[in-house]
């Protein structure tokens, strides 16, 4: 009876040096002193256990030291150590009244607690220090923003609900937050092709909503619904709940407009099902 006694001591080391694991591993570039100990910990009683039980293996051990080597390169200080690329332009007065003429006042974000919640990715994970965001209305304002940034070398990030999960829609560094937010507009719906054309910024309950109501089904579903935009589930090919009946956005997406870094737009806003004239671009942005 000794052994399954040590047995469920051990696990109760592995689950408790577990635990401390999940509370550490958020916080992305911090310390590894405490957090190595508490995965150390785990996988010396781990490997205590599996002897034991007679399963230990080199072919698992090896399982787990890649894993430790990845965690370790990814939470380590390497990752707090990277630094911001001085080929990139800071924030003056100069950008900030250019942004206002375009935009006007109420659209250039300065304020502290709007800039702290867009700043902050959804899992609380990934902070960047952007002291600057833009709400473009119109494609138009979408371009200019982004020939000026090219020719300043401001560094921009696009951001819509902000809902994803591995902190791509927020700062690295100090970069302009160019939110989509108020390009949310319902441009058109065809009843009989089933084509709905709309702007980057609609949420997509606000969609799915418009789509019920006319006897429709939007063949994309997420738990963030309330929240995520369509452009940013375009961009990420998000699946979702309905990915295996009505297929990826991959293929439901017939055509889209969009703004490349030097503010060049591009039209590919095309609503054929099937067309066969040249290439095929907007997979490029899927």
């Amino acid at each position: 009876m000794a052994r399954p006694s040590a047995a469920y001591l051990l696990l109760r080391r592995c689950r408790s040096a577990a635990s401390s694991f999940d509370q550490l591993l958020p916080r992305r570039g911090s310390d590894l002193s405490t957090t190595s100990g508490s995965v150390r910990s785990c996988v010396r009683s781990v490997k205590q256990l599996s002897s034991w039980l007679g399963l230990e293996t080199r072919r698992k051990w090896t399982e787990v030291d890649s894993f430790w080597h990845s965690f370790s390169r990814w939470y380590g200080s390497g990752a707090a150590a990277m630094k911001r690329n001085p080929a990139f332009s800071e924030i003056n007065e100069d950008d900030v009244l250019f942004f206002k003429s375009v935009l006007g006042e109420n659209n250039v974000v300065e304020d502290e607690d709007r800039l702290e919640a867009a700043n902050t990715d959804w899992m609380r994970k990934y902070k960047g220090s952007s002291r600057l965001m833009l709400q473009p209305r119109t494609t138009d304002e979408v371009s200019q923003i982004l020939n000026y940034c090219n020719s300043r070398r401001l560094a921009v990030v696009p951001q819509g609900g902000n809902t994803g999960l591995v902190g791509g829609s927020v700062p690295v560094f100090d970069e302009v937050i160019v939110n989509m937010g108020l390009m949310n507009k319902i441009i058109s719906f065809d009843k009989v092709s089933g084509i709905l054309v709309c702007e980057a910024g609609c949420v997509l309950e606000n969609l799915e909503s418009f789509l019920d109501n006319e006897g429709f089904v939007m063949p994309l579903d997420l738990g963030a619904k309330g929240s995520c935009q369509i452009g940013g589930n375009v961009s990420t090919n998000a699946g979702g709940l309905r990915l295996v009946r009505y297929g990826s956005l991959h293929g439901n997406v017939l055509g889209l407009e969009a703004v490349l870094a030097d503010g060049t737009m591009l039209d590919m806003l095309g609503t054929l099902r099937k067309d066969n004239t040249g290439y095929d671009l907007k997979h490029l942005f899927i």
